[in-house]
């Protein structure tokens, strides 16, 4: 596609850890997100959940995560790797279908450090050029991405098991409005709640239920630290009955109060900004 010199959203790549700078529950709790996402673990181990199944990681693992795709991350603590984050806006050639794919051959490991280097060099030239570069980095990687992905044969038929979970997890990255319940969502998948819940324990490790309240969650923590909208307006956007149930939901789960959250959140970027 054309370069878009319009185009907004984040086109950057910072250091792995940066995704969790304001705690691991940033990444651990399943959440979508409004930018492609490239990780490049370069050392170190962990656990990814996405496309509906949940697997490890090693070292010289690229994933790729299209932007609304419901995932989470754990990591080990010797973790080390970047990230590329690219806005949905801006058209790029990254994959279009999530990917896990552990790269072993020496020569395609530096090959994407490389595109990663050369996006980072192009960032801190930040000229009337660099915008348009780092998105041609971002195309190049794409390539290798996909060529990886075929040359490891990453293309056979999921199970059944995996296709329901997969469509259960699509729909709540869809269902920002927390519009339907579990039950709700088994509904209008043509399942039980018992064999949803029994398909997402296994194919994640997580019931379809707990994969419901980590999304909320993140939505709701996300909307508290990064927006000043009063609570009784996020609750609302996202499905709670009252202002009442949303503080019970918030307070049950991290133990402080939506208000206490958003002070302390306050204070932390606050000391950042002054130590950077």
């Amino acid at each position: 596609m054309p370069f878009d010199p319009k185009a907004t959203g984040p086109l950057d790549v910072s250091p792995l850890l940066r995704l969790m700078s304001g705690g691991a529950w940033q990444i651990e709790l399943a959440h979508e997100r409004d930018c492609h996402l490239v990780i490049w673990i370069t050392r170190g181990q962990g656990r990814v959940m996405m496309d509906g199944h949940c697997r490890g990681f090693g070292p010289h693992t690229a994933i790729s995560l299209p932007a609304r795709t419901l995932f989470s991350l754990e990591l080990g603590r010797q973790s080390i790797g970047q990230v590329l984050r690219v806005g949905e806006a801006i058209p790029c050639g990254l994959p279009e279908t999530p990917m896990q794919i552990r790269i072993s051959d020496m020569q395609e490991q530096a090959r994407l450090n490389g595109l990663f280097d050369s996006m980072l060099r192009e960032q801190q030239i930040n000229d009337d050029y660099a915008h348009r570069a780092i998105r041609s980095y971002a195309d190049l990687l794409g390539i290798q991405l996909k060529r990886q992905w075929q040359s490891v044969g990453e293309t056979q038929s999921a199970s059944a098991a995996r296709r329901l979970c997969r469509a259960f997890c699509t729909r709540l990255a869809q269902d920002g409005e927390g519009t339907y319940n579990m039950a709700g969502h088994a509904s209008e998948l043509g399942v039980t709640p018992t064999h949803l819940t029994r398909v997402c324990k296994q194919e994640t490790g997580k019931t379809a239920a707990v994969l419901l309240t980590e999304r909320q969650l993140h939505a709701a923590r996300s909307l508290l630290i990064r927006t000043s909208l009063p609570i009784r307006d996020i609750a609302q956007s996202l499905g709670f009955g009252s202002a009442a149930y949303f503080t019970r939901f918030i307070t049950q789960h991290t133990g402080e109060t939506p208000s206490t959250l958003r002070k302390t959140a306050g204070g932390d970027a606050k000391t950042q900004a002054l130590h950077p």
